[in-house]
């Protein structure tokens, strides 16, 4: 066997309000029932469906639980909610460890891996627990920090697989995702500049950003895949990550539609960053809340779904071809994924609509997004990956790297693309985020990131200091774009030692093996800069 539907489970618990404890259900068959909430998972070819319904009674949390754990010395590995943040391993069991969306555990010494996940676009949030005894599943059906009405329909919570793999941690964890996945949108190779990472969202304007389509344009020369080129945040009146409004640019942004002509005449596809549940413009309805000195939007308002699909209608009107929408996740829950914890978010306000499920409503967050991107390559960053699965065609799947300090680039791109490489081309295009060219960061050490994302056909964004250019780096940056844009290397790349370490350094680049030594002089460093 290698995916097969989960079986049904041994026990199934029941918490109706965020703080009271976990009830055991009683059951009959397929269904498990308590105070009026009934649990059912039943059999399909492919997969176990998890549904729940719960009439009028509130209802925070389900968890289902199997007996039989995982192999004595086993390492085990999840995903992430959303970015990882440099914190994925495969590590030794850990009982109370938090397992995104799926789990694997491989045992070396039988070389078996062993699994077992939930399919992209679920209804709630699901992770997992793995021990000596046994499998949980927690699926998170709150509406923010409250627990969800969901009167009178019964609602599909998730589709449940199951892997028994002998293809190596990196093949089954592939194998796991593609059982997991829907197809993804069609996108081709995706590369480009982005200026993020030498301008931090200051001090740069349309004739900067014009400057950087010329260059990624000559480095891609005549490869008939145009790259983009991507105005990252502070083109807006609210400067920086500070939210819109986002129908006008500032300064000599004022006119969008013809910096995005410009990028285009440079040879470019012109691309924008864009901050869609953030506004500096107090907001008209009751349920915006205040974050980060600005307005953070409710999702579950009309209003604000309209004016998100009216932004993103807008950019394809001014003539941009790619959309990277950020912070979304961090909008709504007001944390970062480290932050979450299992009560997943610190937001103290309520939607204006608490019969859905906080996936249920990012699931339509990101189809209005979708929907009103048409033919735009849309990137989600900040965004849940299992919901964008299907959705949209590229995810950043780390944190960001850095312009400023290579122990970020190190520890958040290196690590996002050894354990969510599988992801890549299953989910969507898997993106590791930027290569920058800047003074503070040495090239010998960036160069060979550049290297292995552009071999592994990933994403590759370069964000170039045009100061920092010289002849030798513009050749190496040449090179690798051209790679990037024929797809990566054949047979594209494969971390190998990837069970002992965060960083791995040793891979399989096409048909042969590759070292990258991630170290600066001191070492990994401690330390670690925000930005």
């Amino acid at each position: 066997m290698s995916l097969a539907p989960m079986p049904a489970p041994d026990a199934v618990f029941v918490q109706t309000r965020p703080t009271d404890p976990f009830e055991p259900a009683a059951g009959a068959g397929d269904r498990w029932t308590r105070e009026g909430v009934e649990v059912r998972v039943t059999g399909a070819p492919g997969w176990s469906t998890l549904s729940v319904a719960a009439g009028g009674e509130p209802l925070s949390r389900v968890a289902l639980r199997w007996r039989g754990g995982v192999p004595e010395g086993a390492r085990v590995l999840g995903d992430a909610w959303e970015r990882s943040y440099g914190d994925l391993a495969w590590e030794g069991v850990v009982p109370h460890r938090v397992l995104p969306w799926y789990w694997l555990a491989h045992d070396e010494r039988a070389g078996r891996t062993l699994g077992a996940g939930v399919r992209t676009s679920p209804a709630a949030w699901c992770s997992w627990s793995v021990d000596a005894e046994g499998v949980t599943l927690w699926a998170d059906l709150r509406a923010g920090q409250r627990p969800v009405r969901l009167g009178d329909r019964e609602l599909e919570v998730a589709q449940l697989v199951r892997l028994d793999s002998e293809s190596g941690p990196h093949g089954a964890h592939r194998e796991l995702v593609v059982g997991l996945a829907p197809a993804p949108v069609p996108s081709g190779p995706l590369v480009g500049a982005n200026n993020w990472y030498y301008a931090y969202g200051h001090g740069f304007d349309a004739d900067a950003v014009v400057g950087d389509a010329r260059i990624i344009a000559r480095l891609a020369g005549d490869h008939p895949v145009r790259p983009f080129s991507v105005i990252d945040a502070g083109w807006t009146p609210g400067g920086g990550t500070g939210g819109g409004p986002w129908d006008r640019g500032q300064g000599s942004f004022a006119d969008m539609a013809e910096v995005a002509s410009r990028i285009s005449a440079e040879g470019a596809r012109p691309g924008l960053w864009y901050r869609p549940l953030l506004s500096r413009e107090r907001v008209p309805h009751a349920h915006a809340q205040q974050l980060d000195g600005a307005w953070a939007l409710d999702p579950t308002r009309p209003e604000t779904l309209a004016g998100v699909a009216a932004d993103v209608a807008r950019f394809r009107e001014w003539g941009f071809e790619l959309v990277k929408h950020d912070f979304s996740t961090y909008d709504i829950l007001a944390a970062f994924a480290p932050r979450f914890g299992p009560s997943l978010g610190n937001a103290p306000w309520r939607f204006a609509d608490e019969t859905r499920t906080t996936v249920e409503v990012i699931r339509e967050l990101y189809d209005v997004i979708a929907e009103a991107a048409g033919d735009l390559v849309v990137i989600g960053c900040n965004t849940v990956g299992h919901l964008a699965a299907g959705r949209f065609a590229a995810q950043r799947i780390g944190d960001d790297t850095s312009g400023r300090q290579w122990e970020r680039t190190r520890r958040m791109g290196v690590n996002a693309l050894a354990f969510r490489l599988p992801q890549h081309g299953a989910f969507y295009v898997a993106d590791a985020d930027c290569v920058p060219v800047t003074p503070q960061t040495p090239w010998e050490l960036n160069r060979r990131f550049l290297d292995l994302v552009a071999r592994s056909g990933t994403a590759l964004f370069l964000s170039v200091d045009p100061r920092e250019l010289t002849p030798e780096i513009e050749a190496e940056l040449s090179a690798a774009v051209r790679v990037a844009l024929d797809g990566g290397v054949p047979g594209g790349v494969e971390p190998l030692d990837v069970l002992h370490t965060t960083t791995p350094r040793r891979w399989r680049v096409g048909d042969r093996e590759v070292g990258y030594d991630w170290s600066a002089p001191l070492g990994a460093e401690p330390f670690i800069h925000d930005v």
